[in-house]
């Protein structure tokens, strides 16, 4: 496998030596740039940029890439002059479990190709590498035996989006936000096909646990041998808790995978009739320094994160050296931690909310 990679590299070099990232094949393009480069960093949020571009509340973020593919051309744009190496596609809801809620579960391929195609537009225009991340989020249901969701048909829907999005163009299938051992199971084994590398992060919000009750440990110790490209976190109750999260996952002996770090924008408040993230740029270049220091090698923002907020994490990050791992208490020091936040070992550790 080496020696094809190495031969495919050569072959994209040309007769100049130089080096076409698009003459790469998509499946080549994630590992050379996770080798070339110390750190990656990934994008923002998404549904919460759109709403400028005309998303309402309640309603499918995936239809705009019809709707009103220029908003989210632009808010791709956005990211990549921020300073983001890898953009997410706007599918997040884009299995059919999803879009069903609006009326569009027979659109699968189209919303999750056009999604791809926009970003691909974007990257491909852009004047430095850029990768293009096929977000698939949870179906919203949950697995067997607790709920209804059969093994089978999770696995179903997830490859109906993930080859959607490898048709627009898709260099990577980034799976986000995953609470359960068993969905993201499904999710792997059904983007599997889309012949491209997979990434996984998981949501670590409840009490340093995910909503099913993983911890980070147990999480990254699970999926240590899975064929994925990358594991981490995303989403959760701010800087410190994700942090805590990705030091946790590094203190696997099992897991190797390189890790993702990618925090909302701080807490979300309810400021004048509208949610609003009490994350600033300078606390998102911290917590890009204390997610290097942690492990992370991708860093990114989730829920609330604008361009300014990944601007600050690609200044923070520039010429940053990695320092020790950082316990619980430098977390606190630092960013502060939202109730209890989960402890290498295992060991359970009660904190107090994040300072404003």
């Amino acid at each position: 496998m080496a020696g094809k990679s190495c031969d495919t590299i050569k072959a994209a070099r040309g007769h100049t030596g130089a080096l076409d990232f698009h003459a790469l094949p998509h499946a080549e393009r994630f590992r050379h740039l996770l080798k070339t480069r110390r750190v990656l960093v990934a994008d923002g949020a998404t549904a919460t940029n759109l709403f400028s571009a005309g998303l309402e509340s309640g309603s499918s973020p995936e239809l705009l890439n019809v709707d009103n593919p220029d908003g989210i051309i632009a808010n791709h744009e956005a990211m990549v002059m921020a300073g983001a190496d890898i953009i997410l596609t706007n599918s997040f809801g884009g299995t059919a479990n999803r879009l069903e809620l609006h009326g569009a579960a027979d659109r699968v391929s189209e919303l999750n190709r056009e999604a791809a195609r926009l970003a691909r537009k974007v990257a491909d225009r852009a004047e430095r590498s850029i990768l293009v991340a096929g977000s698939m989020g949870p179906t919203g249901d949950i697995m067997q035996p607790v709920g209804d969701l059969a093994h089978e048909d999770a696995v179903r829907v997830f490859r109906e989006q993930a080859l959607g999005l490898a048709s627009g163009g898709a260099d990577v299938m980034w799976i986000e936000t995953m609470s359960s051992i068993e969905e993201t199971e499904a999710a792997i084994e059904g983007a599997a096909p889309a012949g491209v590398p997979l990434v996984c992060t998981m949501t670590f919000d409840t009490n340093g646990r995910t909503m099913m009750g993983v911890t980070p440990e147990q999480a990254a110790d699970h999926f240590a041998t899975a064929p994925l490209a990358a594991f981490g976190a995303n989403c959760g109750n701010g800087f410190g808790e994700l942090i805590a999260a990705v030091a946790a996952m590094n203190t696997s002996q099992r897991c190797r995978h390189p890790l993702v770090a990618k925090a909302n924008c701080g807490i979300p408040e309810y400021v004048d009739g509208a949610i609003r993230y009490s994350g600033t740029p300078e606390l998102m270049g911290l917590y890009a320094r204390l997610a290097r220091d942690a492990g992370a090698s991708i860093v990114g923002g989730c829920c609330g994160s604008a361009p300014n907020h990944i601007a600050a994490i690609r200044e923070s990050l520039q010429d940053y050296s990695p320092g020790p791992a950082p316990e619980l208490a430098d977390i606190e020091a630092a960013l502060g931690l939202a109730r209890v936040a989960p402890a290498p070992g295992g060991r359970r550790v009660r904190r107090s909310r994040r300072r404003k």
